[in-house]
């Protein structure tokens, strides 16, 4: 779990999940990200439970799995921006 939030790319969906759920097409589009790329991402943080998914026809919207979740997120970010 802390793997997937050291990586950059992750943490930033994460961060852009923290406002509610989102279409994984727009995520891309947020990102300027290929859909694959966007997607592969998405599929790591699931593996471990930070995101949760749902289909609704072809679209796949994905969120932050609970409040611990959003906490997890938001320590990880003081601690980047933290001056050493």
């Amino acid at each position: 779990m802390f793997r997937a939030l050291g990586d950059p790319s992750r943490l930033r969906l994460l961060a852009r999940l923290a406002s509610g759920e989102v279409c994984v097409t727009q995520l891309a589009e947020l990102e300027d990200e290929k859909l694959s790329t966007v997607s592969a991402r998405l599929q790591t943080l699931h593996a471990v439970r930070l995101v949760k998914r749902r289909r609704e026809a072809k679209h796949i919207f994905y969120a932050l799995s609970d409040d611990h979740v959003l906490h997890l997120v938001q320590s990880a970010i003081e601690h980047a921006a933290e001056r050493r």
